[in-house]
């Protein structure tokens, strides 16, 4: 049998594929090695927001003096933690099931799949030939050269979900959004934490904004070392110690690296079906398309954004045009990203940084503050601001938002980007009060409040009345 189309991978960006493409009736092959539901469901995105939301519940025990509520220090069964974790995931895992994928008509092979030539694939010693076929095999976390590393136990984002043991003192390699997320989660339920980072914290957000964030953690009581090199890692009585360039050693029980990831291109015999690929990734134009125009790279290992987001959103676009033969272009633009820590922290499109870099100084950066908000005065949660940065005749270069429920409320930014609207669309939007999305009109208006001084307009106004 000669399937229409092969997947390889059965993550987040794979099984939309997949799923897609068997309810218009295409005969789908999907390959996993590993478990399905890909990273994301296991490793990352929804283990990560389980832990988080328990950390988050002790939090509010010990901050609840200022709502009239005896404040007290929780409890913490971190065995019931991990329990909780593996709930979520089991609450998921049927949406992601081979079984379910099955019913749909897509015939799931349980096996690593790798190229021998460019239209034919091979798993377990059978062969299998397709038309199209998307590489989605994802990524893996990066583990850097340090010397001693080898030597110590260390989690990752693919173990450290599986603890069953609250560490005394956690040592995370890494200060970007995965080790800042787990960092404060951690330290709320009641773990010593300590962050080193070899460059700036938060490097990809506006430094602005991802300095509210900061402040947040250092008040939770977690240490942060920015720009610290680390010179050695080895064993010590209270499990690691890290020898760093600038804060001497520092020791603790557990160690989490967390310093990026890497694109599972190794095992896939790319070389053999001719597609061009780097460490960074496969190699793919605007449409998806690799050195192959029959084969896509969709997600990680399409060596661009790496978020779930976007490989569902490149699994849109590959349906498109595989099924409808409508042209697409990825648009990194439009792709929101949002760190999950408390504030949360939202981006979309440039930083004032990058906008000024691209556009000069004709750009406007308008800001308002959650603290002129009144749902976030009703609720405690003042802390943040929104700041959005425009171009000529209105358009929205990009918007970050810092404060609570940030990854909800950066929503309607991200449509009017992808719909080409201009901030005056933002501004005329009606906001139900009292909600915190009211703070996207308020800095929409605050753009055109120069207007109530412009002496044009003051005098077209005296003339019209």
């Amino acid at each position: 049998m000669i399937y229409d189309l092969a997947i390889i991978g059965a993550g987040s960006g794979g099984l939309s594929v997949a799923a897609a493409a068997a309810q218009f009736g295409q005969k789908v092959i999907l390959f996993e090695k590993g478990k399905m539901g890909g990273d994301c469901l296991n490793y990352g995105c929804v283990p990560s927001k389980a832990l988080i939301a328990a950390a988050k519940q002790a939090h509010v025990f010990r901050t609840s003096g200022p709502y009239g509520i005896a404040a007290a220090e929780p409890k913490v069964d971190f065995k019931k933690v991990r329990d909780h974790i593996r709930k979520v995931i089991a609450a998921i895992e049927p949406h992601d099931s081979a079984a379910r994928f099955e019913k749909l008509g897509v015939k799931v092979v349980p096996g690593a799949a790798k190229f021998r030539d460019a239209k034919t694939l091979e798993s377990g010693g059978s062969i299998f030939s397709a038309k199209r076929i998307v590489i989605a095999t994802g990524s893996r976390p990066a583990v850097p050269a340090i010397p001693g590393l080898e030597t110590v136990a260390y989690f990752t984002n693919e173990t450290i979900f599986e603890n069953s043991v609250l560490p005394k003192h956690l040592i995370i390699i890494g200060g970007g959004a995965i080790g800042m997320e787990l960092a404060q989660a951690h330290r709320r339920l009641g773990s010593a934490v300590t962050v080193i980072e070899a460059f700036t914290p938060l490097a990809k957000d506006d430094p602005e904004l991802a300095a509210v964030v900061l402040e947040s953690l250092r008040r939770d009581g977690v240490k942060i070392f920015a720009e610290t090199a680390i010179k050695k890692i080895s064993k010590a009585k209270p499990g690691i110690a890290i020898e760093t360039a600038g804060h001497g050693k520092i020791t603790g029980s557990h160690l989490l690296v967390a310093t990026g990831r890497a694109a599972n291109v190794e095992g896939l015999n790319l070389e053999a079906a001719g597609v061009v690929y780097t460490a960074k990734g496969v190699t793919v134009d605007k449409g998806l398309r690799t050195s192959q125009k029959h084969i896509y790279a969709i997600g990680d290992v399409a060596g661009g954004l790496q978020f779930t987001h976007v490989a569902n959103y490149h699994a849109g676009l590959v349906i498109r045009n595989t099924l409808f033969r409508l042209p697409v272009s990825n648009r990194c633009d439009i792709i929101p990203h949002v760190t999950f820590s408390e504030p949360e922290l939202a981006q979309v499109g440039f930083t004032e940084a990058q906008a000024l870099k691209d556009y000069g100084p004709s750009i406007k950066v308008v800001r308002w503050p959650f603290l002129d908000n009144d749902r976030a005065q009703a609720e405690g949660k003042t802390t943040g601001l929104i700041k959005a940065v425009i171009g000529k005749r209105g358009r929205i270069l990009g918007v970050g938002i810092v404060g609570a429920n940030a990854g909800e409320v950066i929503q309607p930014w991200v449509l009017a980007m992808n719909e080409g609207l201009k901030i005056r669309a933002i501004a005329g939007m009606v906001a139900p009060y009292p909600t915190l999305g009211e703070i996207n009109r308020r800095v929409a208006v605050n753009y055109f409040s120069g207007l109530a001084s412009n002496p044009w307009l003051r005098r077209v106004i005296r003339l019209v009345s």
